[in-house]
C-alpha cells in the first residue's frame, strides 16, 4: 500500500482509519457510531426503522451486541478469545455457554478457503444459532475431546439506520448511489464504496445544479435498502437509475454488473464511460459480478435499473472476488488510494454522461441542406467526418438519445455531441430530457433502422 498523496486520497484514508475497527453490525452501536461520524462529512438525513417492523416481506432485525466470546480447554486455558479480534464471534450469533465435544465445536467454527490463516467473517443473521471463526491452523489443532464455550451476546430492540445525502437537481428525475456501511473490522468491503460515494457527492455539491437529483444511501447491507425503498415508494417512479459502489480499493481493473433489464439508458451511458476510461474493465450481467443491494432496486415491484461498480477479479481467475474478502486481512494495508480516487473520477464521468445524454429532436424535415448552414463536410477531404455528420443526421427524430445515436453509429459520444451542438446553434435541433415520439406514419423500415 502506498501512502495517500492527494487531498482526496488523504480524506478517504483518514475516514477509513477512524471507522474500520468499529463493530459495524446491521443494527448496532458500532454502526450508529460510524454513521454519526460519516454524517459530519456531508449534510445527511438519517432514516430509522424499529426492530420487528415490516419492510415489505422483510422484518427489521434486533440490535445485536457481543460482550465476550471465548473457547477454553477443560483445564481453563483460554485458546480463542474475541478480545483478540471481533471476527472470532459470528455476527448476530446466539448466546451459548456449555461444554461441547470436539466435533460439535468444529461444526460451529468457520474457516476461510481463500486465506486459511485469516479469521473469516461469519454471520447468523435471521438464524437462532451460535458460531465462532478461526484460522485453519487453529481448527486443525483441536485434538481434545471436549472444550468449554462461552458466548455472551444480546439481541434487543433497536433502530436500523440509513444515511441519505442529497444533491438536488433542476428536474424531477433522480439517480441513486449506494454503499453499505456495515461489516465489522473490514475495509474494502465496503468502506471503500462509502468513501468513494462521499467524495462523489462532495464534488457534486460544488458544481452548478444538474438535471438529476442525486442521492447517496449508506445502509446496512440488504435490509437497509429494503427499508429505505419501502419508506420512499413515492420516489421510485422518479429514479432513472443507480449505481452500487463496492470493493473499489484493490488494484484490479473496474468491473461493472449491469441492471436486471440490461439495456436501459443508465446501462448504456455507464457502460460506455467504463469502456472509454478503463479498457481493461470487465462487464457481467445482473448478479454475475457482485451481488449486493442493487438486487433490491432491480427487484420485482421496484425495477430501478441499478448497476454495480467494483474492482474484483474475474471468476475465471480463481481469485474472485479478491483474496482478502470477508476476512481479518481486509485492512487498510490492501487499499490502493490511487485506485480509489480513480473510481471517484470514474463515477463522476458516468454522471457527466447521464447529465449530457439527452434526446435530440429534429426541427427540420428531409435531409438538411448542410451547405446553407455552413455544416457541410466534403467526403473527399474528410470521409470520416462526412460519414459521422450524415450518420448522425439521419437518426435525429426525438426517439434516440445522444448515447444511443453514438452507439448505433459506432462513433464517440463527444463527436456526436459536438455535431448536435452545432445543429442546435443553427436552430435545426432542440433537446428533450425524455423521448419524443417521431411523426406518425413512420415506416417499418425506419423502425427497423432505429432498433438495429
Amino acid at each position: 500500500m502506498t501512502a495517500p498523496r492527494t487531498e482526496c486520497q488523504k480524506r478517504m484514508a483518514g475516514l477509513i482509519e477512524e471507522l474500520w475497527r468499529l463493530e459495524r453490525d446491521l443494527v448496532s452501536d458500532g454502526f450508529d457510531q460510524a454513521l454519526a461520524r460519516v454524517a459530519r462529512e456531508l449534510p445527511m438525513r438519517v432514516h430509522q426503522a424499529a426492530s420487528g417492523a415490516e419492510a415489505w416481506t422483510w422484518l427489521v432485525p434486533p440490535k445485536w451486541s457481543c460482550q465476550e466470546a471465548y473457547v477454553e480447554r477443560m483445564n481453563g486455558e483460554r485458546i480463542l478469545d474475541r478480545r483478540q479480534h471481533p471476527l472470532h464471534c459470528a455476527s448476530y450469533g446466539a448466546p451459548f455457554e456449555g461444554i461441547v465435544s470436539r466435533d460439535v465445536l468444529k461444526a460451529h467454527l468457520t474457516t476461510s478457503k481463500l486465506q486459511p490463516e485469516a479469521i473469516p467473517y461469519a454471520w447468523k443473521h435471521y438464524r437462532d444459532d451460535w458460531g465462532l471463526s478461526c484460522t485453519r491452523s487453529f481448527f486443525d489443532s483441536l485434538t481434545d475431546d471436549a472444550y468449554r464455550v462461552v458466548i455472551r451476546t444480546r439481541h434487543e430492540p433497536g433502530f436500523l439506520k440509513v444515511g441519505e445525502a442529497v444533491v438536488p437537481g433542476s428536474g424531477e428525475e433522480e439517480f441513486v448511489l449506494c454503499a453499505h456501511l456495515d461489516h465489522p473490522a473490514m475495509v474494502n468491503d465496503d468502506l471503500s464504496g462509502v468513501v468513494v460515494g462521499l467524495e462523489v457527492m462532495r464534488s457534486l455539491l460544488k458544481r452548478p445544479r444538474g438535471r438529476f437529483t442525486y442521492r447517496l444511501l449508506l445502509t446496512p447491507e440488504t435490509i437497509g435498502s429494503v427499508v429505505w425503498l419501502s419508506q420512499n415508494e413515492s420516489l421510485i417512479p422518479r429514479i432513472r437509475g443507480g449505481l452500487f459502489l463496492e470493493m473499489l480499493g484493490t488494484d484490479c481493473p473496474h468491473s461493472l454488473a449491469k441492471s436486471f433489464q440490461g439495456q436501459t439508458r443508465a446501462d448504456q451511458c455507464l457502460l460506455a464511460v467504463l469502456q472509454e476510461r478503463d479498457p481493461q474493465a470487465w462487464v457481467g450481467p445482473f448478479r454475475k459480478v457482485i451481488c449486493n443491494d442493487e438486487r433490491q432496486f432491480n427487484a420485482p415491484g421496484v425495477r430501478v435499473p441499478m448497476l454495480s461498480l467494483s474492482r474484483v477479479f474475474h471468476p475465471d481467475t480463481g481469485k474472485w472476488p479478491y483474496p482478502e474478502y470477508h476476512s481479518s486481512l481486509d485492512t487498510p494495508d490492501i487499499i490502493s488510494w490511487e485506485k480509489l480516487e480513480e473510481s471517484v473520477e470514474m463515477v463522476l464521468a458516468m454522471i457527466d454522461r447521464l447529465e449530457r445524454d439527452r434526446y435530440p429532436v429534429n426541427l427540420f424535415k428531409g435531409e438538411v441542406f448542410c451547405t446553407r448552414y455552413n455544416l457541410f463536410v466534403d467526403f473527399y477531404e474528410d470521409p470520416e467526418a462526412h460519414r459521422a455528420l450524415f450518420d448522425t443526421l439521419f437518426r435525429i427524430d426525438g426517439s434516440s438519445s445522444i448515447q444511443e445515436i453514438a452507439q448505433a453509429c459506432g462513433l464517440p459520444f463527444k463527436q456526436v455531441a459536438r455535431i448536435l451542438d452545432k445543429l442546435e446553434e443553427k436552430g435545426l435541433v432542440r433537446f428533450s430530457d425524455t423521448p419524443v415520439s417521431p411523426p406518425t406514419g413512420i415506416s417499418e423500415n425506419e423502425i427497423a433502422l432505429k432498433r438495429g
